[in-house]
């Protein structure tokens, strides 16, 4: 069993792929991204995604993105009190 003092779990998506414009939000193929993982800290998150856009650097339409899940599970969630 988890122990109470154990902090909560501050999952994160990374994931990525190439987008029809430099201005916009939307993906040329989404059968195409690119899903890099779940993380349980934005530490972690941050380091993935910072390892794919500088694998992907020279397409200027490829872009990573960091999904704070734990927001999405549980909308009361504040990172500061974790």
């Amino acid at each position: 069993m988890a122990d109470a003092q154990q902090s909560k779990q501050l999952l994160h998506l990374v994931f990525g792929g190439e987008l029809t414009t430099l201005t916009g939000l939307t993906f040329s193929d989404l059968n195409a991204l690119d899903i890099v993982g779940i993380f349980p800290d934005y530490k972690s998150a941050e380091t993935a995604w910072r390892k794919k856009a500088q694998e992907t650097v020279d397409n200027a339409h490829m872009r990573y993105f960091i999904v704070h899940l734990h927001r999405l599970l549980d909308p009361d969630t504040d990172a500061t009190k974790a």
